[in-house]
């Protein structure tokens, strides 16, 4: 293993001890997604100049196995990252008076939603989009707005999705292209060759140890981005793959921990950070 990679490991397993005890709900359903915790929606006090985690949510006109809409992998996967990304970069990250992070989760229609410069959104293979939702994503993006969707699987979750984001940027204008192994996305602070295929905790463990959700639908992970006409990468779409499924389990398995989670964190580190920087 690389220095560098070993470096980050050790620092990785030093920082992930189990985050104090996790605030329990009862099933929350809403807004076309499933979770055990109710969103945090924003208010104007909620940006302080700090990291904001913000989670899409949109509604879900479709299912796909495993997932639960906006909601998938939240809100631990918030949580996790935001707390590493404090830890093991210079990023100051916003807290609420606990000390816990201050994640929110965003509607599209929400006017605050132009005060995140990140969005993450999960499961987009079940979005669909609204005209005017479209719209106001359009005007969010070209604005210098970063969307990164992650964990949708196989072909007819990409042609769902990008039937709904050819809704926000027309193809013809911005088209979706690979993100090859010369952009500089992979080395921001941690160099990615390989996009890892990162599967959820409990596909892995029912099917011992495999990590393609699609089985030969879903068997290539792909780094792919749309960007405006100056370069800028608006949209950035790990496909084939649950990048943040690495941070929400990170405590709940060695095993899934020292196979997925550095590996995890070195993309989203990145990917953030290139969001937040260019």
């Amino acid at each position: 293993m690389p220095r560098v990679a070993r470096a980050f490991v050790l620092a990785l397993v030093l920082a992930a001890t189990v985050l104090s005890a996790q605030e329990q709900w009862g099933g929350y359903r809403g807004w076309g997604g499933r979770s055990r915790f109710p969103p945090r929606y924003p208010t104007p006090t909620s940006f302080d100049g700090g990291f904001n985690f913000c989670r899409l949510i949109y509604t879900s006109d479709r299912g796909e196995p495993g997932g639960s809409g906006w909601s998938t992998d939240y809100w631990d996967a918030d949580i996790n990252f935001s707390t590493r990304l404090g830890e093991l970069t210079k990023t100051t990250i916003s807290r609420r008076p606990d000390g816990k992070p201050n994640h929110l989760s965003v509607r599209i229609a929400d006017p605050l939603l132009f005060q995140c410069p990140f969005l993450n959104a999960t499961d987009v293979g079940t979005a669909w989009f609204t005209d005017d939702e479209a719209a106001i994503l359009r005007a969010y993006l070209l604005k210098g707005g970063f969307l990164w969707v992650d964990d949708f699987w196989g072909p007819y979750a990409w042609d769902n999705w990008v039937g709904q984001i050819s809704k926000v940027l027309g193809p013809a204008q911005f088209p979706i292209r690979d993100l090859g192994l010369d952009h500089p996305i992979r080395r921001t602070l941690f160099e990615f060759i390989d996009l890892p295929q990162i599967p959820s905790i409990s596909f892995w463990r029912r099917n011992d140890g495999q990590t393609s959700e699609r089985f030969e639908l879903s068997a290539e992970p792909h780094l792919r981005g749309i960007a405006d006409e100056h370069g800028r990468l608006m949209v950035v779409m790990t496909h084939n793959t649950d990048i943040s499924d690495a941070w929400e389990r990170e405590a709940e398995d060695p095993q899934f921990f020292f196979s997925f989670s550095p590996q995890g964190y070195a993309v989203g580190l990145d990917v953030v950070l290139y969001g937040m920087t260019h």
